[in-house]
């Protein structure tokens, strides 16, 4: 099944994390002023309503997730049936759950899945009996160090049933008999993915990959998909280098599937890419590599956060936990890596009731997305540039340097010189920007008036 919606055009937003007005570079390289409206409270709306909804590995909490993106971007959704190997998996029955509950020797109930999804452990199979506390026990989960919050806890691919709750309500059980409900079933059906192209004028794509399947998760699942969109949208709007593959998935066996079905094209076009997750607090930045580690991906997203961001907690591959897994396996070995918030299973609310829309805020989903921005902007500026003349051009006929040379006169061409020293066309930007110790996004501006007074020439990019 495959569907196409068509997006609206929105503002491009363009404020920090910190609230202050920026200019992303493509801003700098026209000449323009002045921020746009920031989308964070608009991301959080969208993260608001889309936490209610009951998300799994399949069924119809993703295609309702997806429908909802749909009407934001033109997503195309895609089903592969049950029993379909992707990879070295195959694809599970879905799970239809209609109702859950455990009900104490008083009728008051102790778990309940209306009252919040993260009560029933995913993909439980149904039951409907009676049992003791004693009896009941190996089937409850909680958490001792942390009393108060709900685990999120799953069984894919074993069957079982189960409930989740705080553990200080785990320890006011008193003795007795419960009654156990799961309403549920595991029927043939599909899993559900979707993804966007977004044409460039290059072939070469960057990939920004999300998943769709954490139930009442703010921070761990919906900052991706609702940051992912706002990029999108942006990035449907402004003139492109790059193609742009935007992809949303079941974490692990979704990137899995995609991976089987669009492997050629992705390691044949794919030259940077991002998994997009935990981008909706405001406590810091993150960031683990690609399992190379000097990508393209690797030094623009570095090249950002070590100027805009110098706190930021570097972890390395051997930290991975999300679908870079997948990505950067041997098989596909894709430039991919990830930029973060608070990363996945470093904070103490991720995979808790304790992730939910009071953990994320519009700031901490604006922070995320407007770093993601400039790092996207910072590949589309990159590009090698070669020195015209041998030696130094002369500048000051073309208005480049100062004509009276007094004492601290040359400091204020001072970048301008470096990046002249270091044009050899062997260096990108990028490397230069590394070299010289200036953030890349400002020397885009310059290494674009020096091109345009021809003495810089443009190898590739641009």
């Amino acid at each position: 099944m495959i569907t196409h919606r068509e997006a609206g055009p929105i503002a491009t937003p363009v404020r920090s994390a910190s609230g202050g007005p920026t200019q992303t570079m493509s801003d700098i390289s026209r000449g323009t002023r002045g921020p746009a409206p920031a989308p964070g409270p608009e991301m959080h709306d969208l993260l608001v309503e889309l936490f209610p909804i009951d998300r799994s590995l399949t069924g119809e909490g993703v295609r309702q997730t997806l429908a909802r993106l749909g009407e934001l971007i033109p997503l195309r959704v895609h089903e592969i049936p049950t029993g379909t190997r992707v990879g070295d998996w195959e694809v599970p029955r879905e799970w239809v759950i209609r109702d859950a509950y455990v009900e104490g020797p008083d009728g008051r109930r102790i778990a309940d899945f209306r009252r919040n999804n993260l009560h029933l452990v995913g993909y439980s199979t149904p039951v409907d009996a009676w049992m003791t506390l004693d009896e009941l026990q190996p089937h409850l989960h909680s958490l001792e160090d942390q009393p108060d919050a709900i685990p999120y806890v799953t069984s894919f691919y074993k069957e079982r049933w189960g409930f989740c709750l705080a553990h200080r309500d785990r320890m006011h059980l008193k003795q007795g008999t419960y009654r156990v409900v799961v309403d549920s079933e595991l029927v043939d059906g599909s899993l559900t993915y979707a993804d966007l192209v977004i044409p460039g004028r290059s072939r070469e794509e960057v990939l920004l990959s999300t998943y769709v399947c954490h139930p009442s998760m703010a921070n761990n699942e919906l900052s991706g998909p609702v940051v992912t969109t706002f990029l999108a949208r942006w990035l449907m709007e402004r003139p492109r280098r790059y193609t742009y593959r935007i992809v949303f998935v079941p974490e692990t066996i979704g990137a899995v599937a995609y991976l089987d079905r669009h492997l050629d094209e992705l390691r044949r076009n794919v030259v940077a890419g991002y998994v997009v997750t935990c981008v909706g607090d405001e406590r810091t930045y993150s960031f683990l590599p690609s399992r190379r580690g000097d990508t393209l991906a690797d030094r623009a997203a570095l090249n950002v956060l070590h100027h805009a961001h110098p706190g930021f907690e570097r972890y390395t591959f051997l930290d991975r936990g999300s679908d870079e897994r997948q990505y950067c396996s041997p098989g596909a070995d894709l430039p991919v890596a990830s930029v973060m918030r608070s990363k996945y299973r470093e904070y103490p609310e991720y995979h808790t009731s304790l992730d939910d829309p009071s953990f994320v805020t519009p700031a901490g989903l604006h922070g995320a997305y407007a770093v993601l921005r400039d790092v996207l902007d910072l590949l589309e500026r990159n590009g090698r540039y070669r020195a015209v003349y041998v030696g130094e051009p002369q500048l000051g006929k073309r208005g480049l340097y100062p004509q009276l040379s007094v004492k601290g006169s040359a400091e204020a061409v001072h970048d301008m010189m470096n990046l002249l020293a270091y044009a050899d066309g062997e260096l990108d930007l990028i490397g230069i920007s590394d070299v010289i110790g200036v953030p890349a996004r400002e020397l885009v501006p310059i290494a674009e008036r020096l091109r345009e007074a021809g003495v810089l020439d443009l190898r590739d990019g641009g």
